[in-house]
C-alpha cells in the first residue's frame, strides 16, 4: 500500500458531460433562466469559458448553473466555514451542594456560577442527598430556589427544582445581553 496515492475524492456535483438529464434549467450571470437541452447548455458554458454545474439534481428538470467550478467550491467551503464560526457551543457547568450547605460555601459557589454565566455557559446546580439526608428534600429545594433568586440579574431559570433519584437539580442559562 505504501507509495500509492489515495483514491481521488469524488466530486459532490455533476459537471458538464457527467450530467445525465436530457433537459436542464440553466441559471447564471448574464443568462436568461430557462429550460435548455443538455448539449445546448454545455455549449453555452463552453462559449463562456466556464463549467455547467448541476446544483439541484432532484428538481424537475435539474437546475444547472454556468460558473467556474473551482470558484464555486471555494465559495461554498467559505460559506460553510462562516456558518460554523457563527454557531454557539453551549457548555453546561455543574455545581454541587449538600442539603446542609452553609452560607460561606453557598456564596463561594454562587461566585463560581456567576463567572460561568458571564462566560456564556449554562449552570446546572444540584443538591446531592446521601443516605437518610433525603428527608431534607425541602431544605434542598429552598437552597436551590435561593440560588436561582441570587442569580436573577445574571441568568434566567430554565428548569425549576426537580428531584431525580438522590439528586435535586435546577438549570439556569445566561441572560442575553
Amino acid at each position: 500500500m505504501r507509495g500509492q496515492k489515495p483514491p481521488k475524492k469524488e466530486e459532490q456535483h455533476n459537471i458538464n458531460e457527467r450530467i445525465r438529464a436530457r433537459e436542464v434549467r440553466v441559471v447564471g450571470e448574464g443568462i436568461v433562466p430557462a429550460v435548455y437541452p443538455l448539449n445546448e447548455a454545455i455549449k453555452m458554458a463552453q462559449e463562456a469559458g466556464l463549467d455547467l454545474v448541476e446544483i439541484s439534481p432532484n428538481a424537475e428538470p435539474p437546475v444547472c448553473k454556468i460558473i467556474d467550478y473551482k470558484k464555486f467550491l471555494y465559495e461554498q467551503k467559505k460559506r460553510q466555514k462562516e456558518l460554523k464560526s457563527k454557531q454557539q457551543n453551549t457548555t453546561v457547568k455543574e455545581i454541587r451542594f449538600g442539603p446542609n450547605t452553609d452560607e460561606h460555601d453557598f456564596n463561594f459557589k454562587l461566585k463560581h456560577a456567576i463567572k460561568f454565566l458571564e462566560e456564556g455557559a449554562k449552570v446546572r446546580a444540584f443538591v446531592f442527598f446521601r443516605g437518610r439526608a433525603i428527608v431534607y428534600k425541602e431544605q434542598g429545594e429552598i437552597l436551590l430556589l435561593k440560588f436561582a433568586s441570587e442569580l436573577e440579574p445574571y441568568a434566567k431559570v430554565e428548569m425549576l427544582p426537580k428531584l431525580e433519584g438522590k439528586k435535586m437539580f435546577i438549570m439556569v442559562s445566561p441572560k442575553k445581553k
